[in-house]
C-alpha cells in the first residue's frame, strides 16, 4: 500500500524542523502539506511534496471540504506538530466523515513513534 505523510504547517518556524525532518528521515511514498502561501514560499522540504494552500483565515467548514478534496488514496499517517488547532480539527474532521483510518506520527528522542 501506499504510504503518505499528511502534516499542517503554521507561521511558527521552530515546529518546521520536526515536520523537515520526517519528510528527510522516513519513507513516504506521497507527501502532503496543508499551509498557508507563506509556508510554502518559506518551507524548504528534502523532497518534493504535494501543497494544499489554505488561508488560515478560511472558515472551519471550507478548510475540512478543501482537505477532504485533496487527501490521497493511500495509507495515511499525520501529523499535527504543526499548525493550528482550527487547521488540526478541520483535518480530524475531514478524516472523520470520509471514515479514513489513519496513525499518528511523531519524532521523539527515542525514534519515531506510530499512534
Amino acid at each position: 500500500m501506499v504510504k503518505a505523510l499528511i502534516a499542517t504547517l503554521g507561521k511558527g518556524r521552530g515546529t518546521w524542523g520536526h515536520v523537515a525532518r520526517l519528510i528527510q528521515e522516513q519513507d513516504f511514498d506521497q507527501i502532503l502539506l496543508i499551509g498557508s502561501e507563506f509556508s510554502k514560499q518559506n518551507f524548504n522540504p528534502a523532497r518534493e511534496c504535494a501543497w494544499l494552500l489554505i488561508n488560515p483565515r478560511s472558515g472551519f467548514e471550507t478548510l475540512k471540504e478543501s482537505i477532504k478534496s485533496a487527501l490521497p488514496d493511500a495509507e495515511l499517517y499525520v501529523s499535527l506538530i504543526s499548525g493550528t488547532g482550527k487547521e488540526h480539527m478541520a483535518l480530524l474532521a475531514a478524516l472523520k466523515e470520509l471514515g479514513r483510518e489513519f496513525k499518528l506520527v511523531v519524532l521523539t528522542g527515542d525514534g519515531t513513534k506510530y499512534y
